[in-house]
């Protein structure tokens, strides 16, 4: 074996050692005591251009819904207990997920088909696994439209179902 295919092994060996493994978080629906009925599962995996998000959800209403990592691991008090969006450089902007300047918690729209079923990947480009981790992701009831105005944080509206990332 050639020394150049020998180094290209162990480029490809090191490189899938150290790769971050995909994480599947599993989704409630928000009720008063925090976590109701599961709704499915999200899984996000690193990709070359960040984290591919891909959901497998079920029992939601068709149409687009804002879709955000939140500051704190907990579904508890109506998912009021996760916080705002994750926002470690206090922006206090919701810019969207293709913008620099605003919450890193802010990702592309969930789509949900006329049957309530949401399957559709999408690709969040600012983050990493790592900024999941030990928050909370949060589906809102209506769309976002990735700004502050007309109504803050995208026009979302209330909390409909939330799963807590584990810290590992």
């Amino acid at each position: 074996m050639s020394s150049s295919r020998i180094f290209t092994l162990i480029i490809l060996l090191f490189t899938f050692s150290t790769a971050e493994a995909a994480l599947t978080i599993d989704m409630k629906s928000v009720d008063a005591d925090g976590q109701g009925k599961s709704i499915g599962t999200v899984t996000i995996a690193p990709a070359k251009c960040g984290i591919l998000i891909t959901p497998d959800l079920h029992d939601l209403t068709p149409g687009t819904h804002g879709f955000h990592i939140h500051q704190f691991p907990s579904c508890a008090d109506n998912a009021m207990a996760a916080g705002g969006h994750l926002d470690p450089k206090k922006t206090e902007q919701h810019d969207g997920p293709y913008v620099h300047k605003g919450h890193l918690g802010d990702l592309p729209v969930l789509n949900v088909d006329k049957n309530g079923n949401a399957t559709l990947p999408t690709l969040a480009p600012r983050l990493t696994i790592a900024d999941f981790k030990n928050h909370a992701l949060m589906i809102h009831m209506d769309g976002d439209n990735y700004s502050d105005t007309p109504e803050k944080l995208g026009g979302g509206g209330a909390r409909v179902a939330c799963g807590v990332v584990p810290k590992s």
